[in-house]
């Protein structure tokens, strides 16, 4: 299992309707609203690396109203 945390910037008056509306997509653990240079963090998992990258790509990033993420993977060192 792969899990990362999506940070995501949002239009202004956005970020409670994105955070809303991802946290019922597939594969999402939680999706916050917060403060500071993002309005939206995520923790989302896949069984791979690649279905990780289409979970963001194809169902995250098409969500109204993203203007830019950036994905952290979770690693255990």
């Amino acid at each position: 299992m792969v899990q990362a945390y999506i940070l995501i910037q949002t239009e202004v008056g956005k970020a409670s309707t994105v955070a809303d509306f991802i946290s019922k997509i597939p594969g999402v653990i939680q999706a916050e609203d917060v403060t500071g240079p993002y309005d939206v963090i995520v923790r989302a998992q896949a069984e791979t690396v690649d279905e990780l990258g289409r979970l963001v790509v194809a169902r995250v990033q098409q969500v109204e109203g993203i203007t830019r993420t950036l994905t952290c993977p979770v690693v255990h060192l």
